[in-house]
């Protein structure tokens, strides 16, 4: 948690994007796995914790925009819960750490609630993604479930995704902190990979690194010598000799900001002639990628410049064919790149993806191109001094989709499908940095960048 004028000040600027009434911001509760008392580990919600800082379940926010006052909502815990908990913080206390001194319980949200709406005052609330807030809302609201959704306030999204976008120093110094974990992940899978090791036996070290700090990871990994499954949890496989390793992963520290990097490199320790060709045009990319990246681009103009590089490395290898600018207009190379440059990254992973993909993402001026690959991309607007985004693109060859597009003549003008074939089990390649918007340009998180180059890869992996 930050000092408590952090929270404030944040109140304070949500609380002059918005005209009238009152802002509800839903903290999360428990989560049971099987039984009540038996539960998962929890995770704040995440525009609570960045408004009102509490880590902790059962809380409400209110902010009431005429009156210009701040409430928390919530039950002090009573001897029951302090017999197997230890002695715990009144609400009051809580408050006042986050600079809130106006608490209420719980009971007496829905009396405010309803003297609002019997006010007609607007009350703004976010999308939900609990159904236990889900049922909240409807509870204190009379909104049915299957409408929450609709009534959810496009005012507070965007004012919210505008103050979010934005990070903090404080905020930087803490995501600067969850890639050195991320660091050591990564270059503790590189270490330890070898022929003969299990996949899991990497996944169990990397997320035992995050939770050895008190941490978690901040997605389940993904870690697989089948990297053309682009978002691919089995890890059931053995290391084998020839073939290429692809691990996603990152952490997220206590304040619950997250990393997200990832590193393909070979399992033998050595890249074989056509697995370093690859590979080297996925570096070209992302460093590319990294190096446009500045105040006042488009990501989506970004990603396109990367799919460029991607289309004219793979042309020189005799994969695609034809001009280069007119095979990415006609999305030819989303065959080998067939998602998006990069995400934003703060407090989620996919910072504030909760609150709609195209609020985050796009706006009035860069809407979503809507062609098979391009169109997953979920951050394509203008950048500004302050975002903190992924780039990560690759280069995947996918049965499935080599063959369709083949028995189709799917952009066969760009693709010579003959050689495309010859890469049929070779898997995929991903780099990804995690990156911070600067005045005038662009610098990666971490006080480390993770191995990358070829030389730097064969020095590492398996070295123990």
């Amino acid at each position: 948690m930050f000092d408590k004028q952090v929270y404030i000040n944040r109140r304070l600027n949500l609380r002059k994007k918005i005209r009238s009434g009152l802002i509800l911001i839903t903290g999360n509760s428990e989560s049971p796995m099987n039984y009540p008392k038996n539960t998962y580990r929890f995770r704040q919600d995440s525009n609570f914790l960045y408004f009102f800082g509490l880590d902790l379940p059962g809380f409400v926010g209110v902010i009431d925009i005429e009156e210009g006052k701040d409430c928390l909502y919530g039950n002090d815990f009573d001897l029951d819960d302090i017999i197997w908990m230890g002695p715990q913080p009144s609400v009051n206390e809580l408050g006042q750490s986050v600079g809130i001194p106006c608490t209420h319980p719980m009971k007496e949200l829905a009396s405010t609630l309803q003297r609002a709406i019997r006010n007609g005052r607007k009350i703004h609330f976010l999308p939900q993604y609990r159904a236990e807030n889900i049922l909240m809302i409807d509870r204190l609201m009379g909104i049915s479930p299957a409408l929450v959704g609709q009534y959810a306030s496009t005012e507070l999204v965007k004012a919210v995704v505008s103050l979010r976008s934005i990070k903090e120093p404080v905020e930087i110094a803490e995501l600067d902190k969850a890639c050195d974990v991320g660091y050591l992940m990564h270059t503790t899978a590189m270490r330890l990979a070898k022929a003969g090791v299990p996949e899991q036996e990497l996944v169990g070290a990397i997320e035992g690194i995050a939770i050895g700090k008190g941490y978690m990871t901040s997605f389940p990994i993904i870690l697989s010598q089948n990297g053309e499954t682009l978002h691919n949890h089995d890890h059931s496989q053995i290391l084998t000799s020839g073939r290429m390793l692809l691990t996603d992963a990152g952490a997220e520290i206590t304040s619950h900001y997250a990393s997200d990097n990832t590193r393909t490199f070979p399992v033998d320790g050595k890249f074989t002639p056509v697995q370093k060709d690859i590979y080297s045009i996925v570096l070209d990319a992302l460093n590319k990628g990294i190096e446009l990246s500045k105040p006042g681009v488009t990501n989506q103009s970004i990603h396109l410049e990367t799919a460029k590089v991607i289309t004219a490395g793979l042309k020189n290898l005799g994969i695609m064919k034809g001009d280069v600018d007119e095979a990415v207009a006609n999305g030819a190379h989303a065959m080998f790149f067939p998602h998006g440059l990069g995400h934003m990254m703060g407090l989620d992973v996919h910072d504030m993806e909760d609150l709609g993909e195209n609020y985050v993402g796009y706006d009035d001026e860069i809407s979503r191109i809507d062609q098979f690959g391009t169109a997953f991309l979920r951050l394509g607007r203008r950048l500004q001094s302050g975002f903190v985004l992924t780039v990560e693109p690759g280069i995947y060859f996918v049965p499935a989709l080599i063959e369709k597009w083949k028995s189709e003549k799917i952009n066969s003008s760009f693709i010579n499908y003959d050689k495309a074939m010859e890469y049929i089990g070779f898997g995929g390649i991903r780099l990804e940095d995690d990156i911070l918007i600067t005045d005038n340009g662009s610098r990666i998180l971490g006080a480390k960048r993770i191995p990358v180059t070829i030389e730097e890869i064969e020095n590492i992996v398996g070295k123990g």
